[in-house]
């Protein structure tokens, strides 16, 4: 442990893994986003929108819970359930007509349903900041890399990650439905020529993307203020993720969530002044070196 001290100094060692964390919630949105993009070719602006409700909801649910140590569980099954019930009615009242829409329709559509969804949340919840409390079981600081504080909840969001990463794996390559919804990425009309309802499957991998916006914002949850306006950073980072991962590829999302995740936390630490700007150079360097992005993109 000595030689890594001695090559890489423990506060960097430490604002690595706050950075893994970060990354972990970008990821999280990015692959629905991916996911979406993907297989439907929706760019869904108001995928930060949902995001946003998550976060809300899971406000919302460890309020009317407050006292119970259920409550943060609660609003980690609830928030993202809602969200995807949300965006499957989106998806069956309006998307399924405009699947064969240009995509500059498809995005314009997507921003105004951004600003709908924005004037709700400021109807219900107000513009007034929120905040959920950290779970009695996650609060507190560990000590890593020589006793500097980590925060345990960041070592909770280190431990979702590679779970929700398994389950996308699993869901893309062992199931049914995420078969046919790669067949559906590279023929929708030969999928549907063979007796497949493509309209439903579409409806399913919507509702999936939908789904991990949700989880992703009542993960967040704890650790900003939950307020209106959240929604636009959260957008343009997953737009960014997806474009230097490579147009629909999730494992492109989780590359692309890690260069922005590591170099906005090791660019805070080392500019805190200018921390914001690294990542955007990063993506600026990606796309110079990968035009199409880091792996293959499916469009």
């Amino acid at each position: 442990m000595d030689f890594i001290y001695s090559i890489i100094p423990p506060s960097i060692l430490c604002q690595i893994f706050v950075g893994l964390s970060r990354t972990v919630i970008l990821f999280i949105v990015s692959s629905g986003m991916s996911l979406i993009l993907g297989v439907l070719r929706i760019p869904n602006v108001f995928h930060g929108s949902l995001y946003m409700i998550g976060a809300f909801l899971a406000y919302t649910i460890t309020t009317v819970c407050a006292g119970s140590p259920f409550g943060f569980w609660l609003a980690l099954i609830i928030s993202p359930l809602v969200v995807a019930l949300i965006g499957l009615a989106i998806e069956r009242g309006l998307f399924q007509y405009l699947y064969e829409s240009e995509h500059l329709m498809l995005i314009l559509f997507t921003f105004a349903f951004s600003l709908v969804l924005g004037d709700i949340v400021k109807f219900i919840w107000g513009a007034d900041y929120k905040s959920v409390p950290v779970p009695l079981i996650f609060q507190g600081f560990v000590s890593l890399f020589g006793g500097l504080p980590f925060p345990v909840y960041n070592l909770f969001l280190l431990a979702v990650g590679p779970i929700v990463a398994f389950f996308l794996w699993f869901l893309v390559n062992k199931t049914k439905i995420g078969k046919i919804a790669k067949a559906a990425a590279v023929d929708r009309e030969m999928v549907g020529a063979v007796g497949i309802n493509v309209s439903w499957v579409f409806a399913i991998v919507f509702v999936i993307g939908c789904l991990l916006a949700g989880l992703g914002g009542a993960l967040m949850a704890p650790t900003i203020s939950v307020t209106l306006g959240m929604d636009h950073t959260i957008i343009i980072e997953a737009f960014l993720i997806v474009i230097i991962g490579g147009l629909g590829n999730m494992w492109g999302a989780l590359l692309g969530a890690l260069i922005f995740g590591l170099t906005q936390s090791l660019g805070i630490l080392l500019w805190p002044q200018f921390g914001i700007i690294f990542p955007y150079l990063a993506v600026v360097v990606v796309l110079l070196i990968r035009p199409t992005g880091i792996l293959k993109s499916t469009w």
